[in-house]
């Protein structure tokens, strides 16, 4: 039309042609209000134009009362919505739409038309309006019915198209069945519940994805876009270089618990992502490799928990090999400074429910440390706890500390109530400790016993110094000082608390 008014210096009120035509015509805004209508229209749809301009179409038009009506509307309303939404003409062959009629008495006539709806975009390429052309077809419509009512097909009949007007009706139907079927493939497309989307081109144009794939991107804009520029950090990660050999051989590829650094949400750091994936190629009618579907599913909890599970078996392996080795130690060193088997059993019993405790503590924190008070408490507890004070702030230690420091202390209390302070009823321990150096933690603790029998040093080092000397120097790395005056025993510790996790 734009062109018309240009072409040859002719004038033409555009507005004044569109209302003479004879073709009935009815302008709509996407939203299906009724934007202008001609003269021709008004007249085959019995309507005054102030009683439906501005109107939403099926609010002027509903298709009377009947059971038909519903689908009536529904196929003119998804007709007028898919060449809006697809910028594309669509055509109703025959559809049945009853109107009001011309006396106003709320009556309806039933009416059969064709129609064809053509989207009219603006400058910037959007659909600014609808345009109905409408053919009234309802005498031909019945003539045909007429006939085959009569079980003739006339000459007649098929000059004026009853034939063509029932292939048509049957090729409508078969269409609308196709687009029921494929709307409702789309729908489970967009449910399921793993990624999934469609890639055109040798580019990777992404064409289509589902909710899922969109949450897995971070809900990015990537309609129309090539892979390499709707995900670029995928690029060099081995992903497009799949994507083309589908492309080129038309085989389909298969991802296990594949690794992707991807962005999960708009602006945030990369991740790390295992996903189970196919890319099977799409074919045309000849046979030709035109894109490609991506299914999968983001499997990232199952591959880090099945790593964590072996971590947890491979440490669980480790702390049995060393508790054995434990086990064995405390044997051959109760078996060398007790030459009877009563008082033997009777020491590596004790031990090893020292052993006991620490791994009691333990398994309350998942084996993820335990706190130094707990433990002293654990190993001093059946002494009484008037007997024996303890002094200073919470100290998470790392397991293999907790277990070392549970044996010292262990050695520590059972010493005292054999030969130390806890061997009088007015003998107590104080046990003090502070961290040094919060730059690199260092745990000072002291064990003082007072107020007990006098004290001599060992006439030979038994068991109990070894364990506690060789368990801070070598498993600890620290330093001790054992002090053995005659007024009470004592004992010294510096222990680094920054070594990290050890097991």
């Amino acid at each position: 039309m734009k062109e018309l008014a240009k072409s040859g210096g002719l004038t033409v009120d555009l507005a004044s042609a569109f209302d003479a035509s004879p073709n009935p015509y009815v302008l709509l805004t996407p939203d299906l209000r009724i934007a202008g209508v001609n003269k021709a229209y008004l007249e085959v749809t019995n309507s005054q134009r102030d009683a439906i301009l501005n109107r939403p179409l099926f609010a002027a038009f509903d298709s009377g009362p009947g059971e038909e009506a519903p689908e009536n509307v529904r196929q003119v309303k998804a007709s007028l919505e898919k060449a809006r939404d697809t910028r594309q003409q669509d055509h109703l062959a025959l559809v049945h739409f009853s109107i009001p009629t011309r006396n106003g008495d709320g009556e309806f006539e039933d009416r059969f038309w064709s129609a064809t709806h053509t989207p009219m975009l603006d400058d910037q390429g959007e659909v600014a309006f609808i345009l109905q052309h409408t053919t009234d077809i309802t005498e031909l419509q019945r003539l045909r019915e007429r006939n085959a009512s009569a079980g003739s097909q006339s000459a007649l009949d098929a000059m004026l198209g009853g034939a063509v007007l029932g292939r048509a009706q049957q090729v409508q139907e078969d269409n609308r069945r196709l687009e029921t079927e494929r709307n409702r493939l789309v729908e489970m497309f967009m449910q399921a519940p793993g990624f999934v989307c469609v890639l055109t081109g040798v580019d990777h144009v992404f064409q289509m994805h589902n909710a899922a794939y969109a949450q897995l991107i971070g809900h990015r804009d990537i309609a129309g876009k090539p892979v390499r520029d709707a995900l670029p950090e995928v690029v060099g990660q081995g992903f497009i270089e799949f994507l083309d050999g589908v492309y080129a051989t038309g085989e389909p590829h298969h991802g296990r618990g594949s690794l992707l650094q991807l962005q999960r949400a708009p602006g945030s750091p990369l991740e790390t992502v295992y996903l189970d994936f196919v890319y099977q190629p799409i074919r045309d009618g000849s046979g030709q490799v035109v894109g490609i579907f991506v299914q999968g599913h983001d499997v990232t909890d199952n591959v880090v928990a099945a790593e964590r599970q072996k971590l947890m078996i491979d440490e669980l392996n480790h702390r049995v090999k060393n508790t054995l080795a434990t086990v064995q130690s405390i044997a051959v060193q109760t078996a060398r400074s007790h030459s009877d088997p009563a008082t033997f059993a009777e020491g590596f019993q004790a031990r090893l429910m020292a052993l006991s405790h620490t791994h009691d503590l333990l398994t309350r924190s998942h084996w993820e440390g335990a706190d130094l008070g707990a433990i002293l408490k654990h190993e001093t507890e059946a002494h009484g706890a008037h007997r024996v004070t303890l002094n200073g702030p919470p100290v998470a230690l790392e397991p293999a500390a907790a277990l070392s420091l549970g044996m010292i202390f262990h050695e520590l209390a059972t010493n005292a109530a054999k030969y130390g302070a806890l061997t009088t009823p007015d003998g107590r321990v104080l046990v003090d400790w502070t961290i040094a150096d919060q730059t690199r933690p260092v745990l000072m603790l002291t064990w003082r016993e007072i107020d007990g029998p006098p004290v001599q040093p060992p006439e030979r080092r038994g068991f109990g110094s070894r364990l506690i000397e060789r368990n801070v120097r070598h498993d600890l790395a620290g330093e001790v000082k054992l002090d053995y005056a005659s007024t009470g025993f004592s004992a010294e510790f510096s222990i680094p608390l920054d070594r990290g996790k050890t097991s």
